[in-house]
C-alpha cells in the first residue's frame, strides 16, 4: 500500500518541514542531483532521471510522494513533467521545481556557465578571506602559491572538493568548500608552525599533537598526510640551502621524502636512523665540543649516533682528516678494535640511511677525504659508485680494484637479473673492476680479504691471504 503523506495540505513555508521528507530518504538525493545536472545541461528544468538499483525503502519513498505504485521495480524513469504533476498535488502545490531544488541544495540553480563561474568566485573567495587572516605570517606566501596552482596545490585541492561533492551526506556547494577551506587552513597552520623556523626538529606524532590534538592527523596515507607531504616538498624546494645546493634525490631516491621532511625539521624515524662511527668528533651547532662523541673517540669505542643527534651537529672532526668507510659490520667491527681510534671509521651497512649521508655532509664541510671499500657484488659496486657521486669532498676506492676482487672472489654466481645492475655503473675507476666481475660471474666479499684493510701494503695482504702468513 503507498504511502500517503503527500496529499494536498495547508500552503507550504520554509519552517513547515518541507524539505524534510526528502532529506530523510537518500533516493530523493539521487533524483534532485539528476534534475540538477539537466538544469545545468537545457538551462531550465526538464529531461527524464532514471534511478536504478533501488531497494524497498526507495520505492515506498517515491510511492509516497508521486502517490503511485512502483511494487516490484528496481528502476523508475522521472520525467520532469510527472516530478511537476506530483509536487501540484502535494502539500508544496504552487512551488516551482526549480524553488525546490534551491531550497534542498541551498544554491541557485545555474546552467553550466553559470556554475563554472560561480565555482570560480568561491575559489576566489576563498583565497582572499585566508590571505586576510595570514596576512602577516609564513602562510601568506604558499597561500598565494596555491591560488598561482604552483606545484599542484590547486589541482589537489579541486579533486578533494569534486570528492566531497559525491559524497552524498555532503549535499551542498557552500559545505564541500567549507571543507576544502578547513584543509586550507590546515596548510597554513602547517606552514607557519614547522620546526625549522626555530631551528629545530621534531617527531612528526609530537609535531601533528601540537598542531591538531590528534599524534595521527598527518599521518602517511590520509588526506591531511598527503597535504603535509605537499607542503613539505614545496618548503624543502625553498630550503636546501640549509644544505648547501646539495640533494640526496638524484643518487638516493629512495630517501627523498626523508630529507625534505627534515630540512622542514620534522623527524619520520629516529630510532632505526643512526650511524656507526669510531675515532670521529663532533662540534655542535653552538661550536662547543660535542662530549659524547669525544669521550668514545678518546676510548677508541664504536658509537651509534642516531639522526635526532646528528641533525644538531655543525662539523666531524678525523685524525688526519681521513676516514675509512666499509660496507659490511664484521670488517668495520675489525678495524675499530685494531685501530682503537687512532683512525677514524664508519659501517655503512649497506644501503645508505639518510644519517649516513648527513655524516658524509658534515664530513665534507671540514674537509675530511673518505676511503671507501665494500662488496665486489652488483648492489656493492653500485652504492659505491653512489657514495662517490653524492659525497662533495675527496673521495677515495679503498682496496677495490679488479686484483681486490680476485682474492675475494667466492663460489655465489650472480643472476643475470642482478647483472643487469652493472649496466649503471659508469665509475671508470671501477670500470676493470666491473669488467672482471662480469667475466667470472661471480661475488665477491670483504670478509675474504680483511687482512687486507691492515695493511700498509697490498702484496703483503695477498701474499697472506695465498696461505704465507
Amino acid at each position: 500500500m503507498m504511502k500517503k503523506v503527500w496529499n494536498s495540505g495547508s500552503n507550504p513555508t520554509p519552517d513547515d518541514g518541507c524539505m524534510t521528507y526528502f532529506r530523510e530518504h537518500a533516493v530523493f538525493e539521487r533524483l534532485f542531483k539528476g534534475f540538477r545536472e539537466k538544469y545545468a545541461s537545457y538551462g531550465c528544468f526538464g529531461g527524464t532521471v532514471i534511478l536504478k538499483n533501488l531497494d524497498s525503502e526507495d520505492i515506498e519513498a517515491l510511492e509516497g510522494f508521486f502517490q503511485k505504485s512502483f511494487h516490484g521495480q528496481k528502476s523508475v524513469s522521472v520525467s520532469a513533467k510527472r516530478f511537476e504533476k506530483a509536487l501540484s498535488d502535494s502539500r508544496l502545490a504552487g512551488m516551482k521545481p526549480e524553488g525546490v531544488l534551491e531550497m534542498y541544495f541551498g544554491e541557485k540553480l545555474t546552467d553550466k556557465k553559470g556554475q563554472r563561474q560561480a565555482e570560480s568566485d568561491r575559489w576566489r573567495q576563498l583565497y582572499e578571506k585566508l590571505m586576510i587572516q595570514y596576512a602577516d605570517t609564513p602562510a601568506k606566501e604558499w597561500i598565494a602559491a596555491v591560488q598561482e596552482g604552483e606545484n599542484g596545490f590547486h589541482s589537489w585541492l579541486k579533486k578533494q572538493y569534486q570528492q566531497s561533492m559525491e559524497n552524498r551526506l555532503e549535499y551542498q556547494y557552500t559545505e564541500a568548500m567549507q571543507g576544502t577551506g578547513r584543509l586550507l587552513t590546515l596548510g597554513a597552520d602547517i606552514i607557519n608552525g614547522l620546526p625549522y623556523r626555530q631551528l629545530r626538529t621534531e617527531y612528526l606524532p609530537v609535531f601533528a599533537a601540537e598542531l591538531t590534538g590528534n599524534p595521527h592527523a598527518l599521518d602517511n596515507g590520509t588526506r591531511e598526510g598527503q597535504l603535509l607531504s605537499m607542503i613539505v616538498q614545496w618548503v624543502a624546494a625553498r630550503q636546501s640551502e640549509r644544505y648547501s645546493d646539495h640533494d640526496a634525490a638524484p643518487v638516493f631516491r629512495s630517501l627523498k621524502r626523508q630529507k625534505d621532511f627534515l630540512l622542514a625539521g620534522i623527524l619520520l624515524d629516529d630510532i632505526s636512523n643512526y650511524a656507526h662511527l669510531c675515532g670521529v668528533q663532533a662540534v655542535k651547532k653552538d661550536g662547543s665540543l660535542h662530549g659524547g662523541m669525544d669521550g668514545f673517540a678518546k676510548e677508541g669505542d664504536m658509537v651509534q649516533l642516531p639522526l635526532s643527534v646528528i641533525v644538531g651537529l655543525n662539523t666531524m672532526i678525523c685524525p688526519e682528516q681521513v676516514i675509512y668507510i666499509v660496507e659490511n659490520p664484521s670488517i668495520y667491527a675489525m678495524l675499530c678494535k685494531n685501530w682503537k681510534g687512532q683512525k677514524a671509521c664508519m659501517c655503512m651497512n649497506g644501503q645508505p640511511r639518510l644519517s649516513s649521508l648527513l655524516v658524509l655532509d658534515l664530513l665534507a664541510e671540514s674537509g675530511t677525504t673518505i676511503r671507501y671499500a665494500g662488496d665486489f657484488d652488483p648492489e656493492g659496486l653500485m652504492i659505491a659508485c653512489k657514495l662517490r657521486k653524492y659525497y662533495r669532498g675527496r673521495f677515495e676506492y679503498w682496496h677495490m680494484t679488479e686484483q681486490d676482487y680476485q682474492k675475494s672472489r667466492s663460489k655465489e654466481m650472480i643472476s643475470s637479473r642482478r647483472m643487469r645492475m652493472l649496466d649503471g655503473i659508469e665509475d671508470e675507476e671501477l670500470a676493470e673492476t666491473v669488467r672482471a666481475v662480469r667475466r667470472a660471474g661471480v661475488a665477491g666479499y670483504q670478509e675474504n680479504i680483511w687482512r687486507c684493510y691492515l695493511e700498509k701494503g697490498q702484496e703483503s695482504c695477498y701474499d697472506r691471504i695465498d696461505g704465507n702468513d
